[in-house]
């Protein structure tokens, strides 16, 4: 279907109004001025002039040897290491999303498990036809549109991958979040320059917004699109008619069965579901566990910084948090990302400034259950059986392909989930962000493919395969 240019501007509109803050915002860069982001080093005042330096830095980085394009991967991961808590600071200044503690987390976890170059190494195939080798080779200049959520950790995360992979960036960030993003980019840049890579390898307007973020979709020197956001931008950027990467929403559910260590289940579960006030789309959003642990698991979460709200005091929050629109649910934008402290103070509840999350039990049919949250309150369904809960898991997952979680001692039990949910992060007996390499093993991203199928993206991802083929020669053995 196509898409005509009102109707992708109202798409992402919609997403700027999910995200938060849009109503103060304005709609061009004129009434914002652009006195808020100096123009330089990577920034500039309009599409056109991003993507002209952008392309011209491309064509430079194409020349440039893979040693020093190593050694940009390397500056850039050592630029946001140190930088990792002022940006997080930052990011929560300016979004009032999330803690700075998770955040600089985020950054730190960017910077350092990102795979770079040594993702992208040639393959080779011999044999009595010759030889054969397969390159990885850049695409060109990518279109980036990141999020409020997670804006230094996206922007390095990306940059890291895109520049590994040998491409260069138009980079439009959520409008909300646009000082660190920029900050962001800056940094990496002065990185890149300093390990003798191409100035302006990266770029951005001053001042994002709707408009900027369609131009960059549609600019004729951007050749390919990675979208770190909700399913309306996706739909928008898939609408530009190019190579589109994207990563849309989640909405990950929790099983527990009764073979489940509780004492971990639980202390995991506050863990992920907590990290960052839950703005993370891979954190646990609802969850599913059988009915003879039920109580327990709930006893231990409170023990590991959650508190439980029922009857009117849970009624009373509901009332602040969700709005509803005809006959569906979406979460009140003022209270996204924010501690649990800040929920429960505007409910008139009070708590110790230390409870982490808010656990709410409710039926499988809840509006919290089926309703993306992004803030610290986790409805708990409980139910007969394992199978129950599995298949109320898939049914809350809405097919996203996103993230699942599940404590269970029952490989048998474990194998179910896994076939049914087709989630392209299952998470075994740990938290959420151990899905994203946080105090596990692989590699990190923050840009989850589903939507498009490429998964767990990195500098691989963002290449394009080029062979060539030696007919009858070069075979030594």
């Amino acid at each position: 279907m196509q898409l005509k240019e009102s109707d992708i501007k109202e798409m992402v509109a919609q997403v700027l109004a999910q995200l938060g803050n849009e109503s103060k915002q304005p709609s061009s860069s004129k009434e914002q001025g652009n006195s808020e982001v100096p123009l330089r080093n990577g920034v500039f005042q309009t599409v056109d002039e991003a993507a002209e330096a952008a392309t011209e830095a491309w064509d430079k980085l194409r020349a440039t040897s893979l040693e020093i394009r190593k050694n940009m991967i390397k500056k850039m991961r050592e630029v946001s290491r140190e930088h990792a808590k002022a940006l997080a600071e930052l990011a929560v200044n300016e979004t009032g999303l999330g803690r700075v503690e998770d955040k600089v987390a985020k950054n730190l976890l960017a910077a350092n498990k990102t795979p770079g170059v040594e993702d992208i190494v040639a393959t080779t195939y011999s044999g009595d036809g010759g030889l054969t080798l397969v390159e990885y080779s850049p695409v060109g200049v990518y279109g980036a549109i990141t999020p409020s959520t997670n804006p230094a950790a996206t922007i390095i995360n990306n940059s890291i991958s895109l520049v590994a992979a040998g491409n260069a960036v138009v980079f439009n960030p959520h409008p909300s979040a646009k000082q660190v993003s920029i900050k962001t980019m800056q940094l990496l840049n002065e990185a890149i320059v300093a390990a003798g890579g191409p100035a302006n390898t990266l770029t951005s307007v001053a001042n994002p917004n709707i408009e900027t973020s369609n131009e960059v979709m549609k600019h004729p020197k951007v050749k390919a699109l990675v979208v770190t956001g909700g399913g309306i931008v996706v739909q928008a950027a898939m609408s530009a008619g190019k190579k589109v990467i994207a990563a849309g929403p989640g909405n990950p559910p929790v099983v527990v069965d009764e073979t489940a260590i509780i004492s971990k289940a639980a202390k995991d579960i506050v863990t992920g579901a907590s990290f960052d006030n839950n703005v993370l789309c891979t954190a646990e959003k609802e969850v599913f566990v059988v009915e003879k642990v039920a109580n327990t698991l709930k006893s231990e979460m409170t023990k590991n910084g959650a508190i439980e709200l029922k009857g009117y005091q849970l009624d009373k929050l509901l009332g602040k948090i969700l709005i509803k629109k005809g006959d569906k649910y979406y979460p009140n934008r003022e209270f996204i990302g924010k501690n649990a402290s800040v929920l429960l103070e505007a409910a008139g509840i009070r708590a110790d400034a230390n409870v982490k999350l808010i656990i709410a039990e409710t039926k499988e049919d809840h509006p919290l259950v089926h309703t993306e949250m992004l803030m610290p309150i986790l409805p708990i369904v409980r139910v007969a059986d394992v199978d129950t809960a599995i298949s109320l898991a898939v049914k809350a997952e809405k097919g996203n392909r996103h993230t699942a979680i599940m404590h269970s001692q029952n490989v048998t039990n474990l194998t179910k989930m896994a076939k049914e949910i087709q989630a392209t992060i299952f998470v075994k007996n740990g938290p959420s962000v151990a899905g994203l390499g946080y105090q596990s093993e692989g590699f990190t991203t923050l840009t989850i493919a589903g939507p498009t199928g490429e998964g767990l993206t990195s500098a691989k991802t963002f290449t394009r395969q080029r062979r060539c083929v030696l007919v009858d020669g070069f075979r030594i053995i």
